[in-house]
């Protein structure tokens, strides 16, 4: 039997370890496909809600929500890598950068729409993914030291921005509005919450399907154990190479929406540590390796970001959010140290059964 064989192999056998008449000593982690099918009408329910909300709120709050979901969709670009294979990265801005700058340089230099440029962008960021996985994986780098690696790449990309005329240097890049929807750009600001809602939802149906998936699971046994997986015969360098150049794709799509959302482009702004903070986060408070941790981790804390931020701004303490954020963090770690989603869903099997 080949290597390549063996887990479905394993996995298959497994279903005789235990006889079909008996009960499972343990209440299954997950529910069954089917099950969880009738339960998908609650968020269905959310989604229409949100799409329906936009006409019935102001411009302030439009605003929110379209970041909440654009630090959604980033979350969940960065759940795949760093929640479901375990690999973690703080240097995911590197992939926010190289997306946007791509997109923007493409439309403002070649006149390539934004609409296709996004794909080149994200194809480029998928390129970097590739290099830092095959560097990272390759030689074994773990933990600290793969975080170092992201890191350290992030760095490189923003010397570089800093230091190439070509895509405005120091002074950055800075996008003309027109309001010409073929350049993605939008007089209603609500075509920008529309598609960032869009955008949080298929990358959310993405990492549901992988975690449905073959590969989800052979991730899922890497971020476990990685050793016991290699010795089951999974290739676990092949497994988190494709986990990082999935996760850099969609991150570099996140980018080019940045570019055209916020009309200019700063290389300490897109390549800096700050925003890597800002999308490990969100699956962290919301639960890591869920697919549901990132939404959640989202709106609770982008509302909170934006208030704190304006109440110390106010008071004239830029950076007091910042505390408010260091507080909700440790807060987590020790009440909910796998995140909200867990606590959510034992909450909502407990109101189940009570009915």
């Amino acid at each position: 039997m080949s290597r390549r064989r063996l887990p479905l192999a394993v996995v298959e056998g497994a279903r005789l370890l235990l006889p079909a008449h008996l009960d499972p000593p343990l209440q299954a982690g997950r529910p069954l496909r089917g099950q969880g099918r009738v339960r998908l009408w609650p968020l269905a329910l959310a989604l229409a809600a949100l799409a329906a909300l936009p006409p019935f709120i102001g411009s302030y709050a439009v605003t929110l929500f379209t970041l909440i979901f654009f630090y959604a969709y980033l979350g969940q670009a960065w759940n795949i890598l760093g929640g479901y294979a375990g690999q973690l990265s703080a240097g995911h801005a590197a992939f926010v950068g190289i997306g946007a700058y791509v997109t923007a340089v493409l439309s403002l230099r070649v006149g390539l729409t934004p609409w296709i440029g996004m794909f080149v962008g994200a194809a480029a960021a998928a390129l970097l993914g590739a290099i830092i996985g095959y560097l990272g994986f390759r030689f074994g780098l773990r933990g600290f030291y793969f975080v170092l690696l992201t890191v350290a790449f992030a760095e490189v990309c923003r010397i570089i921005a800093l230091n190439t005329e070509a895509v405005g240097g120091a002074v950055g890049l800075y996008i003309t509005f027109t309001g010409n929807p073929a350049q993605f750009q939008f007089q209603n600001p609500r075509a920008y919450y529309y598609i960032a809602l869009v955008l949080m939802t298929g990358a959310t149906v993405v990492v549901w399907r992988l975690e449905q998936s073959r590969l989800g699971a052979y991730l899922v046994a890497i971020r476990e154990d990685e050793q016991a997986a290699e010795a089951l015969g999974i290739d676990a360098f092949r497994c988190k190479l494709l986990a990082s150049v999935l996760s850099a794709f969609l991150t570099g799509i996140g980018g080019a929406f940045y570019a055209f959302y916020q009309f200019s482009l700063q290389p300490s702004t897109l390549f800096g540590i700050p925003l890597s903070v800002e999308i490990i986060i969100r699956p962290i408070v919301g639960g890591a390796g869920t697919p549901l941790g990132p939404v959640l981790g989202s709106f609770i804390l982008s509302p909170l970001a934006e208030l704190s931020r304006s109440y110390f701004a106010a008071t004239g303490w830029s950076g007091g959010h910042l505390i408010v954020y260091g507080s909700l963090l440790i807060a987590v770690v020790l009440f909910l140290p796998q995140g909200a989603a867990p606590f959510v869903a034992r909450l909502a099997r407990s109101w189940r059964m009570a009915r």
